[in-house]
């Protein structure tokens, strides 16, 4: 039984669409050329993985011969906005503030860093509701 689509963006998609991104458009074999720079992976796989990104809505095709020519449906930004979205679901009861708050207890900040905090939350629109 095929296991079951996660909503989520996985690794090798997100390096599938980082591929998409850098070149525009490319085709599997071109996809998995350049992946397999860095780690080898199977041409089939990269297939696998692209039906998978078609069926998320998350990268177009047109043919050209044979062969798929594929697109990112969707920008970094897009992805990093549904990203930050389904950790803030999954792990942050969809709070913002509470993620804020992590990453302050848990990760090092500098005060340079804490200071361009303060201010992004001081230049915050009072009258900005959240979603």
């Amino acid at each position: 039984m095929a296991r079951p689509v996660s909503p989520a963006l996985t690794d090798a998609e997100r390096r599938i669409l980082e591929v998409l991104w850098k070149k525009k458009e490319a085709s599997v074999r071109e996809v998995a050329d350049e992946l397999s720079k860095k780690k080898p992976v199977a041409y089939t796989t990269v297939l696998t993985m692209f039906k998978v990104l078609d069926k998320k809505g998350l990268v177009h095709h047109r043919s050209e011969g044979r062969a798929f020519i594929y697109s990112a449906a969707i920008t970094r930004s897009e992805a990093r906005k549904q990203a930050l979205e389904n950790l803030l679901k999954s792990f942050f009861n969809d709070s913002p503030s509470v993620l804020a708050q992590h990453l302050i207890d848990e990760h090092d900040m500098d005060a340079d860093e804490l200071k361009a905090l303060q201010q992004r939350v001081d230049d915050a629109s009072p009258s900005r509701t959240p979603k």
